[in-house]
């Protein structure tokens, strides 16, 4: 037997979590003064004129140090509530933090080695 009736709240915060921001770009667009003009639609560079294209190739290795960074950041997000409730969570959840954990450093000593984390 399915209760589905439990999940009423949920369908509620879904639907509101989702009307929101949809409402907001819509009367976003609908309130908001829009005026296109030559000036409006030239790019801004400090005063400066700009020269040249605006596309800029960036090389791969600025975005190999983004995601090493988030990588890290996602670790210290996961690890901080294992770290607080060590005591209570027992030895196997011990073995799977650290095995989370050396998989991280596999991943970081890859990152290195191929060359992620220099900039020159």
């Amino acid at each position: 037997m399915l209760l589905l009736y439990e999940y009423d709240i949920f369908w509620a915060f879904l639907i509101i979590s989702s009307l929101i921001p949809i409402l907001t770009f819509f009367l976003s667009e609908v309130l908001a003064p829009s005026r296109k003009g030559p000036e409006k639609l030239s790019s801004y560079e400090s005063g400066i004129e700009p020269i040249g294209d605006a596309w800029l190739q960036f090389r791969i290795r600025y975005y190999m140090f983004a995601l090493v960074f988030v990588v890290f950041d996602i670790e210290t997000v996961f690890l901080y509530p294992w770290a607080m409730s060590f005591d209570v969570l027992g030895l196997s959840v011990f073995l799977e933090a650290f095995i989370f954990v050396i998989i991280l450093i596999v991943g970081s000593f890859y990152a290195w080695r191929k060359g992620a984390l220099e900039w020159s």
